[in-house]
């Protein structure tokens, strides 16, 4: 089967990469034409346990053949598992969890109640952030209205501010802001860092405002800094923080945690969804939670972006950025053709809104070799 029998009746929508994956084990992908390449990638920080994690698949399985679905209407164990395990991992005075599908509708969510519960109608947003293609998310990912957004207008008012200087973002936050949405490392844009007095000072700014403060870590959440979140990793905590990706390791499923002063003033129907929350998902949160940490995968993350930033400044590479497992790669050519070499030597990495940005997304199970395979391939790339 071709590519083109494959994409025969799907929009074509996606640019497609020059490789079909039949089939996964580990940290590696197999293509149809009997190639090995190493996930670099991870499916957009998806596959954060890699592909076949024995413990991952035997929880779907088992909770597959339990109770495969159930509405939210009915009280389920595993969900209030699921959502304990999650703000216990976090180490975040973030008590209460609302499960949706994606970080499109975690965010979309999380907007909603912002407005919903100050009454007012702008939103801050930071230079470079991507947070979904939805009406709300979409109106406050960057660039978004004059690519691809579609919608005839954004649902609210938003004032972009510095990613980089503290004076210049707290200056864009006052009395009309509802919230103020920004990525701890953004993603797309980079593996972009947040430098945490940025951080600290939108804190500080919101609480004087009283605006509320949303860390979206779909992306860079649940492990993937080497950190629970980035969050725990720069002591800020959020109003609301939202996640997916690696959450779920390779399963749809997202998440919402709330502080007790937002949670404590929602009510019935506040809130919707069919499918967040369903025992499926929960059974994988709550597995993939215990593997991270049963297996010191957090350390291991935090090991091996140390060893990237130590070996791999090499060949096309001038500098590295990021934090964890979410780092980008800074090179002197066009990151396009640097990505396009490394998949030439099987190893498959992605790239970014930066034109000289290689990401990587590896998964959290990499180890020494896959590094050293690494630094040894981009070392054969002309700078």
């Amino acid at each position: 089967m071709t590519n083109n029998t494959i994409a025969s009746h799907l929009a074509q929508v996606f640019a497609q990469y020059p490789l079909e994956v039949v089939s996964a084990d580990g940290v590696w992908l197999e293509t149809r034409d009997g190639r090995r390449v190493l996930d670099y990638y991870g499916g957009h920080a998806v596959a954060a346990l890699g592909y076949g994690h024995p413990r991952w698949v035997e929880a779907l399985e088992r909770q597959a053949r339990s109770v495969l679905f159930q509405t939210n209407a009915i009280p389920m164990e595993i969900r209030e598992r699921a959502a304990a395990r999650l703000v216990a991992f976090s180490g975040l005075e973030l008590p209460d969890v609302f499960f949706v599908n994606s970080g499109a509708e975690a965010n979309e969510n999380a907007l909603r109640i912002a407005f919903k519960l100050t009454g007012r109608r702008t939103a801050v947003a930071v230079e470079q952030g991507w947070h979904g293609r939805t009406a709300a998310a979409g109106a406050v990912t960057f660039g978004a209205r004059e690519k691809w957004y579609g919608f005839p207008q954004a649902p609210f008012d938003v004032h972009w501010v510095s990613r980089s200087d503290a004076a210049a973002a707290v200056a864009g936050i006052d009395t009309d802001t509802a919230c103020v949405i920004i990525e701890p490392v953004q993603g797309l844009a980079g593996a972009y860092e947040i430098p945490q007095d940025v951080l600290s000072a939108i804190r500080q700014r919101c609480d004087e405002v009283g605006a509320l403060l949303i860390f979206d870590e779909v992306q860079c959440g649940v492990g993937r800094t080497g950190f629970a979140f980035g969050a725990t990793r720069v002591g800020v905590t959020p109003d609301i923080l939202t996640t997916a990706k690696a959450l779920g390791a390779g399963f749809p499923v997202s998440a919402m945690l709330l502080s007790k002063e937002i949670s404590s003033r929602l009510k019935i129907e506040d809130m919707g969804t069919t499918f967040g929350g369903g025992p499926l998902a929960c059974a994988v949160v709550e597995t993939v939670i215990d593997i991270i940490e049963s297996e010191g995968l957090l350390a291991n993350v935090r090991q091996m972006s140390d060893l990237i930033r130590e070996r791999c400044i090499v060949g096309p590479v001038t500098a590295i950025q990021g934090a964890g497992l979410l780092l980008g790669l800074r090179t002197t050519r066009p990151a396009k053709e640097v990505q396009k070499e490394l998949l030439s030597r099987n190893i498959f990495a992605g790239t970014a809104a930066d034109p000289h940005i290689v990401r990587l997304l590896p998964p959290f199970t990499i180890d020494k070799s896959h590094v050293e395979l690494l630094a040894h391939t981009l070392a054969e790339i002309s700078p």
